[in-house]
């Protein structure tokens, strides 16, 4: 691995030396106090995208692409080797095309949001759709959306030839391997799974990054220190997809933007529930594994695996083990994971079951907005019916309302050998109702909670059965 004694980040397409510098500081923070203040703090948790940068990464397809990211979540040692754009360095000369645009539609108010909706302008623009799935993790309070988006369709399909799209040209995405320490931080990035074990071998204090999202809460809010911090971007092995005849296996460190864009119409319910998961600049960065492996009650993905029957395989040193999700939880924030073992990937079947001809799936995620919200309580469901409309296979899984996601295996059970009409599913919603133990909190009550996991069922049926109603 590569020894290097300080980190260097090209910022604005200049090189950037971080010497004697903690690898966990937040991005954000190293931007202000180092006078690119374009760069707002507004929540510190990934909610309001006043602190957007664009950063070069990857792109589903491997190849070089902007994306917009919170600062406020990424430490300064995950961007170590990549290119970040700022405010600041988008006019050359003259002003950007997405930055005319909201000059020419008035799309700045009080302009603290501003910069933010211009940098996810800016990486959407070189994807030619700049809209309003682009700006749906930014925020502004003082209401000047029609504005906003009148100035994104002014650019949106039109790229024009420039130093950007000259940069992602000739850039290399790739991450080459690190080893850093200042005082009693160590930030180690290798580049195959094999050194991810030996280093968790050799540090059993050690933390595990990836996207970071989860993690950068505790850095932004928590002003939480970690002593050891082994990255996985770089670690290709981690980084793919294999869509099969039978089954998906997607690797650990896959960002959900990839996934979203890669497996398209194969999974309904995985479909709709990383459309509500966050914000892109959040499903930029956030992965696979890092979405189960928090073990996180309210985790928008594990109902989603769990009514999909998926399997997660496990490496160590030891060698490696496929286990069903369902067994992955053990308990709040505890999972199934040993000492120096880490998750590879996540395999989810496509095949129903054998004597069914027709299957049903779809997901909800209920929060307190629309979009770039936790979720008060996500459920999915899968139901495989035979010729004869008759139930032969149950899932129904919820994240909110235990201490781990969980499957209503009592109601599961019920449901099977039972005839898909509207009496079913309400004798169904009785059982329920009374399946789960919820806690009330700041985001709901406990009824609130219980009334959801059974009306939400009645939900998916009503809509699955559309056509005939």
């Amino acid at each position: 691995m590569q020894v290097k004694s300080d980190l260097t980040i090209t910022i604005n397409g200049q090189l950037v030396r971080l010497k004697d510098i903690a690898p966990t500081m937040t991005l954000l923070e190293y931007l202000r106090l180092h006078g690119y203040v374009g760069t707002k703090e507004g929540c510190g948790d990934g909610d309001c995208g006043a602190c957007t940068v664009a950063v070069i990464g990857q792109s589903a397809e491997g190849k070089p692409t902007y994306q917009a990211v919170n600062s406020c979540l990424i430490p300064v040692g995950s961007v170590t080797g990549r290119e970040v754009i700022t405010a600041e360095g988008l006019a050359n000369g003259k002003l950007h095309p997405v930055q005319e645009a909201m000059v020419q539609t008035g799309g700045s108010q009080c302009g603290y949001c501003t910069p933010g909706f211009i940098m996810s302008m800016f990486s959407a623009y070189y994807e030619g759709k700049v809209d309003d799935l682009c700006v749906d993790g930014n925020l502004c309070r003082c209401t000047g959306y029609l504005a906003i988006r009148r100035a994104s369709e002014m650019v949106t399909g039109t790229v024009e030839s420039d130093s950007f799209t000259e940069k992602l040209n000739t850039c290399n995405p790739f991450l080459e391997p690190i080893d850093y320490t200042f005082a009693e931080h160590h930030f180690y990035r290798p580049t195959h799974v094999l050194e991810v074990l030996e280093l968790l071998q050799q540090h059993s204090n050690a933390t595990l990054i990836a996207g970071g999202t989860d993690l950068g809460l505790e850095l932004s809010w928590h002003r939480q220190t970690y002593p050891v911090l082994i990255s996985l971007e770089g670690v290709e092995e981690l980084n793919f997809i294999h869509n099969e005849s039978e089954f998906v296996e997607i690797g650990a460190a896959v960002p959900l933007t990839h996934i979203e864009r890669s497996l398209q119409g194969v999974f309904p319910s995985l479909d709709e529930m990383i459309y509500w998961f966050a914000a892109r600049q959040v499903r930029n960065r956030a992965t696979l594994g890092g979405n189960i492996g928090t073990a996180s009650p309210i985790g928008d993905l594990p109902p989603v695996l769990l009514s999909l029957d998926a399997t997660v395989k496990l490496v160590s040193l030891n060698g490696e083990r496929t286990i069903l999700l369902a067994d992955f939880f053990k308990g709040y924030r505890q999972t199934e994971l040993q000492k120096g073992e880490i998750i590879f990937s996540v395999t989810i079947p496509k095949t129903i079951t054998r004597s069914a001809v027709r299957r049903l799936s779809q997901s909800y995620k209920i929060g307190k907005r629309g979009t770039d919200d936790i979720s008060i309580v996500a459920a999915s469901y899968t139901i495989d019916l035979d010729q004869n409309n008759t139930i032969v296979h149950a899932r129904l899984a919820y994240g909110g309302v235990a201490a781990t996601p969980a499957r209503a295996l009592s109601v599961e059970s019920m449901l099977v050998g039972q005839p898909w009409t509207l009496e079913t599913i309400q004798q169904a919603k009785t059982s329920l109702y009374e399946a789960f133990t919820p806690l009330s909190d700041l985001r709901g009550s406990a009824e609130y909670r219980k009334k959801l996991v059974a009306n939400l069922f009645e939900k998916f049926f009503i809509e699955m059965n559309m056509e005939n109603i």
